[in-house]
């Protein structure tokens, strides 16, 4: 029975060759066997060293118990909490009060889907970085070629370079309220960002990112400050409905608070920082359940947003006259009280630091995989100058563009929506490419039912970033010409989705019917303790992935899509802010 290899850090990997003799994939692994592991950039390899505790190697052959549990969880779990919260950043927090301030707690279902497309997306990225070792980007580079990647992680930067603008943006309104000049506040945020970073410890930086998360605690008292009612806010979590019916502006709003979820910046965070982190195949239960409690999280506290606002605002003259979040600060002052504003403008100002910090550092990560140079926070500034020097630059050039007088920040904050929503198809693509490449996973390759839950999560997700950049460049479209445009995508993935069927099913009955007649070959399984000790072999050693004709044709036109719509947006952007 061929097995595959089993790559350890602290172990030689080994490989049983079946009895019929070792077949080819058994000798490409045997051959990965004698190589290092793929994990190129470790400052070290010793142990887990997380926020609560240290893990080491031997920590998880004891007894499950819950203790022992419990402490393990607490040393792992970081990355999935810390993504997901960065998820509600300055755009997430403005749109959630939007949502609340216009349309009151009528939207509050659309949360309650987002937490499967949060899980399932995540947790694809968890596998890879446990499984392989190495960032997105440098999966990308190594299994489409040095273009794709370099297109890729281009599109990232320039899109996250505006993000954090608008990180700064939030930074900004909220130190206004609290009577801080602009610039006191995006410098204050830009030397504590920083100064925390790049402090060479991935534990000490990783507290940080918890002490930030903790003030997310504030919205307990805001809650209980507002005039919040439990039975709406119950019916309108699991009822959907459209408050005043199918309009573009509502429809515009539910595509936004989709988009506010989903951001291709999370999957290169996450996965480098898992690396990062040194978690492997054997603790990957335990960032699962880091990811899967991030996402409730992350959506309790946004369905919090939009009911402190619904009710706060419900009945007075600010009721639907949304402006930007420090006119909801300011807002909420006059309605609910002057510490249910400055309990929101805390708020903002948190999740704009840790949204700052993750997108920042998720540049960083991208630019270190692609270039080779060394990115880790295990790493001191004198050891990764550049990983460090580029975090640094992102965030003052970022401050920068929002102490510019008269600069355009509305239309930056509503173009960086749109741009991200353009790349977000061809990353979600090419994340299920990775996850179903057998080379690169073994046996932690999407099971295909997997397949099929993340096929329909990407295929809505591709086809709400068509309609929010059809919405962008043509404003005057009516909520029926986008709920027509809406419907005639959904019928088009369904039947490509039928004709997608039809095709493996055929294709199966032929594999089947090769396989009866032809020499019984063995098949690759492993044991559970293998899979949990499986790693991915060198890179240099395995067989760079062949496209069919049908798969390249796809990639080409998304990028080809990309391209047009975000010079269009550009474009778009740039004459509006000519306009004004």
């Amino acid at each position: 029975m061929a097995r595959f290899a089993l790559t350890r850090a602290t172990t030689m990997p080994t490989v049983r060759a079946p009895q019929n003799g070792p077949t080819p994939h058994a000798r490409h692994l045997a051959a990965a066997a004698a190589a290092a592991t793929a994990v190129s950039d470790r400052a070290d390899t010793s142990d887990i060293k997380g926020a609560f505790g240290t893990l080491r190697a031997d920590d998880g052959d004891g007894p499950a118990t819950l203790g022992r549990r419990l402490r393990c969880l607490l040393a792992v779990m970081g990355p999935g909490l810390i993504v997901m919260f960065g998820d509600n950043d300055a755009g997430g927090v403005s749109t959630y009060a939007q949502a609340g301030q216009n349309y009151g707690t009528r939207l509050l279902w659309v949360l309650l889907l987002l937490i499967p497309v949060l899980i399932v997306n995540q947790e694809m990225v968890v596998r890879l970085g446990a499984v392989t070792g190495v960032g997105h980007a440098r999966l990308i580079r190594e299994r489409f070629g040095k273009l794709w990647a370099a297109f890729s992680v281009g599109d990232l930067v320039f899109v996250n370079a505006l993000i954090i603008v608008t990180e700064f943006i939030g930074i900004a309104l909220a130190g206004s309220y609290f009577g801080l000049p602009r610039w006191a506040s995006v410098a204050g945020a830009v030397l504590l960002l920083t100064c925390f970073t790049v402090t060479g410890s991935f534990r000490r930086w990783e507290r940080w990112m918890y002490l930030l998360i903790a003030v997310n605690v504030v919205v307990i008292p805001l809650v209980l400050a507002s005039p919040v009612k439990i039975g709406p806010v119950a019916h309108d979590m699991v009822v959907p409905g459209l408050p005043g019916g199918l309009h573009a502006p509502v429809i515009l709003l539910v595509i936004a608070i989709v988009g506010t979820t989903v951001a291709p910046w999370q999957l290169y965070f996450q996965q480098s920082n898992v690396v990062d982190k040194r978690i492997t195949p054997r603790w990957i239960g335990y960032e699962r359940a880091d990811t899967v409690i991030g996402s409730f999280a992350v959506v309790i506290g946004a369905a919090a947003m939009i009911a402190v606002t619904a009710f706060g605002f419900a009945g007075t003259a600010l009721h639907g006259h949304f402006t930007d979040a420090g006119g909801v600060a300011a807002g909420l002052a006059h309605t609910v009280g002057q510490h249910a504003g400055a309990l929101f403008a805390l708020l903002l100002l948190d999740a704009s630091l840790i949204g700052a910090a993750a997108v920042t550092l998720a540049t960083s990560y991208a630019l270190g995989d692609l270039t080779g140079a060394k990115h880790s926070l295990h790493r001191s500034l004198r050891e990764a100058p550049g990983f460090y020097g580029l975090y640094a630059l992102f965030l003052a050039v970022a401050g920068g563009v929002v102490l510019i007088p008269h600069a355009p920040l509305g239309l930056i904050t509503e173009g960086v929506q749109a741009l991200a929503g353009i790349i977000l198809p061809a990353a979600a693509i090419i994340l299920l490419m990775l996850c179903n490449d057998r080379e690169i996973l073994g046996p932690w390759v999407n099971r295909p039912w997997l397949n099929a839950i993340a096929g329909v999560i990407i295929g809505v997700l591709i086809l709400l970033s068509f309609t929010l950049t059809l919405t962008t460049l043509l404003p005057g479209l009516t909520g029926d010409q986008v709920l027509a445009f809406l419907g005639g995508g959904v019928t088009i993935g369904l039947g490509g989705a039928v004709a997608w069927g039809v095709a493996r099913l055929m294709r199966g009955a032929a594999g089947q019917l090769a396989t009866a007649t032809a020499t019984p070959t063995a098949a690759l399984a492993v044991t559970k303790a293998e899979r949990a000790a499986w790693r991915m072999p060198s890179l240099a050693l395995l067989r760079r992935p062949a496209w069919s004709p049908a798969r390249r044709i796809t990639m080409v036109g998304l990028r080809c899509y990309v391209v047009c719509a975000m010079v269009l947006v550009i474009v778009k952007i740039v004459q509006l802010a000519a306009g004004h």
